[in-house]
């Protein structure tokens, strides 16, 4: 059997189930629990030759900032990974750099060390990121509820036109959510929402139904753009219908120049309903 024969997260479930992990792998620090995630950036998948060497580093920095979001998490320290031929240009590795503290200083984080290797293939950054959120307010993929309203901040679609090299991940707000509402499920949309939303629910074990006339589009994006493209590193959070009303009004006020939409709800599992949402960017699986 080949990569492309099984799907992403198939893999990772076979991968990670004969890790062995120590108790205290989700314990916590005081109060609070640390937070490790690491994430890269490869030559001719997320970047391709040409593209400017500042925005190669700011995404590099800013995909697993966008993971911290997801969990609420306050980032904190990083570690850079590059792998490069030996022919590149100096001067761009110098602007990726540049790129990389550029992004860290934004959320006020360190760059403590790293790694270099060269390589006779393509460029890969990976960026490993350490930080902590407290006991109260760490939100998992998991705990989505059947009834739970299903939230997308800004806008989705089109973003390989631009944004994925210089997005800005969603902690302030994902920070402002635990702190006012109870968040039950939450993640970042990098895979694009017909892969990323099916990941939600069957983490949470449960269904799901959206509308996707509600599905807030990109200028010049269309529906299938909205669910298939990836990379808006927007969130997606699932949140009691309780607290719809209020969360509407206060995130107005708070964010007022960011959409936050309603697409639909969590429901018991519906196989015949999951199955209607075309899939998102899975890796190994996508043609050139």
């Amino acid at each position: 059997m080949k990569l492309r024969d099984l799907p992403e997260d198939r893999l990772l479930d076979q991968l990670l189930s004969r890790l062995s992990r120590r108790k205290s792998v989700a314990a916590a620090a005081g109060d609070d629990f640390l937070v490790l995630k690491t994430d890269c950036v490869v030559e001719g998948v997320h970047f391709f030759r040409g593209t400017n060497a500042l925005d190669v580093g700011w995404k590099a920095m800013m995909r697993p900032l966008s993971d911290f979001a997801a969990t609420s998490a306050v980032p904190q320290f990083a570690l850079i990974t590059l792998i490069v031929p030996e022919q590149t240009e100096v001067p761009w590795v110098k602007e990726l750099y540049r790129g990389l503290r550029r992004a860290a200083k934004r959320f006020q984080v360190s760059i403590v060390g790293g790694e270099t290797s060269s390589t006779p293939g393509s460029i890969a950054i990976s960026v490993s990121v350490i930080g902590l959120v407290e006991k109260g307010r760490a939100v998992s993929r998991r705990g989505g509820k059947a009834g739970d309203d299903l939230f997308v901040t800004g806008r989705l679609g089109r973003a390989l036109k631009k944004k994925h090299l210089q997005f800005i991940p969603r902690i302030v707000e994902s920070r402002w959510l635990t702190d006012n509402f109870s968040i039950h499920a939450m993640m970042d949309l990098s895979d694009g929402l017909g892969t990323d939303l099916p990941r939600l629910a069957r983490a949470s074990k449960v269904g799901f139904k959206i509308d996707t006339k509600k599905l807030p589009l990109t200028r010049g994006a269309n529906i299938n753009d909205a669910i298939s493209e990836g990379e808006d590193y927007e969130l997606l959070f699932a949140i009691s219908p309780r607290d719809r009303r209020g969360l509407q009004q206060s995130w107005r006020k708070k964010f007022p120049d960011l959409p936050l939409t309603r697409i639909g709800s969590l429901n018991r599992k519906s196989k015949i309903e999951n199955r209607k949402l075309p899939s998102g960017y899975v890796h190994f699986q996508q043609s050139g």
